[in-house]
């Protein structure tokens, strides 16, 4: 809880680092690279550091919670830290890295504001970090807890790499030891770490895009401007081994008995595909609707795993946009003003950004809760930057 103290002094200055905050990130991560540059070996995205997503993530989680706890002194923005603490316990964050990034973070706050900021500004904006980071290490330890194993990474041998549609890949994965599997639950991801040419290990995060339990199969697009898809797809063969976390993820099939809605774009149809699948092995009587957009019919990676599953269930059905038309498939861009939506139902979002606000912005005007309205960021959020 926000102390009464503290209130009106982030109330007041909220607005001054709000306008400050996407030059404050980037002063943070110079100095934290320059002082621990091994977080860049195997920790934090290179790509994502140059391209200023990550940046942005971090503004807009410190924005996200400032404003929540100015709102509502009293609660935590419980959504906004599940998915974070997810993504870190992917990445195997741990607690003293909590204390290293707030001496790196207030060191580049007081450098950008060193004109205004006073020791009750500083001590108000101490403790919202140290709220936000507390709340974080403690889901975070039960994420680790919850575990089937105290590793934060394990090494799994590739059984199987088979091409996926247009410049897609499913990799099929096995345990290379006898560390136990946590079983995973069908919407969740696993972090995949590579090895590139120079060196310098990378880690991304991939969606479970079939079975879910102890099994790991992903599935990823090629990036040629990328940095660990190139790897995967032309690197790493059947036989090699890859490092990969714990399956996390908040947004996974919740129990019930109302109906589903699955829409997703490109290679969101990961693990919108792996609840499908779930949905399909459990034999469901709940009314599926699966919905698709993808630019060319031979692109969508997952089509004949997510056709067939839809055939196996008789209250399943499937609609599809393509940029490029075909037949029995509507032309263009999802809209959910062409679709019947299904009376009180879920609805699971996965796809680009700019694509999953469009279609929860419908749902809502649809009728559909925000709260039945569940969506998986791929990389950094930076949607609470925008």
């Amino acid at each position: 809880m926000l102390s009464e103290k503290s209130r009106p002094v982030i109330e007041a200055t909220l607005p001054l680092v709000g306008s400050r905050i996407g030059a404050i990130t980037p002063k943070f991560y110079s100095r934290l690279f320059a002082a621990h540059p091994e977080l860049l070996d195997g920790l934090f995205s290179r790509s994502n550091q140059r391209s200023g997503n990550q940046q942005q993530a971090l503004a807009g989680s410190i924005a996200a919670f400032a404003s929540h706890l100015v709102s509502n002194p009293g609660t935590l923005p419980e959504a906004v830290l599940s998915r974070i603490a997810h993504k870190h316990a992917s990445l195997g964050i741990t607690e003293p890295q909590y204390q290293v990034v707030y001496e790196h973070l207030f060191a580049a706050i007081a450098e950008d504001l060193a004109e205004v900021i006073t020791p009750e500004i500083a001590e108000a904006w101490t403790e919202v970090y140290w709220l936000m980071a507390d709340a974080l290490i403690k889901i975070e330890k039960g994420l680790y807890a919850s575990q089937a194993n105290d590793r934060m990474w394990m090494p799994w041998r590739v059984a199987a790499k088979t091409a996926a549609g247009t410049g897609a890949m499913t990799f099929t994965l096995e345990p290379a030891d006898d560390t136990p599997a946590t079983p995973a639950l069908p919407g969740q991801y696993i972090s995949v770490k590579v090895v590139l040419p120079e060196g310098l290990r990378q880690v991304r995060q991939y969606s479970l895009s079939a079975d879910a339990g102890t099994s790991r199969t992903f599935t990823t697009k090629l990036d040629d401007g990328g940095e660990v898809s190139p790897v995967l797809h032309h690197n790493v063969q059947v036989g090699d081994i890859l490092e990969i976390s714990n399956p996390y993820g908040e947004i996974t099939l919740k129990d019930g008995d109302g109906p589903i809605v699955l829409a997703s774009a490109g290679s969101g149809c990961t693990p919108t595909a792996s609840i499908l699948r779930s949905l399909a092995e459990t034999g469901t009587d709940r009314q599926v609707l699966v919905l698709h957009a993808e630019s060319t019919l031979d692109s969508w990676a997952l089509r004949s795993q997510m056709t067939d599953d839809v055939e196996r269930l008789d209250g399943a059905d499937l609609q599809l946009w393509l940029e490029k038309p075909e037949a029995g498939a509507r032309e263009g861009f999802m809209s959910l003003r062409e679709v019947d939506l299904l009376a009180d139902a879920s609805l699971y979002l996965c796809g680009p950004l700019p694509f999953m606000k469009n279609i929860r912005s419908e749902a809502i005007n649809a009728g559909i809760p925000a709260t039945r309205i569940h969506y998986e960021v791929f990389g950094p959020d930076i949607w609470l930057a925008s």
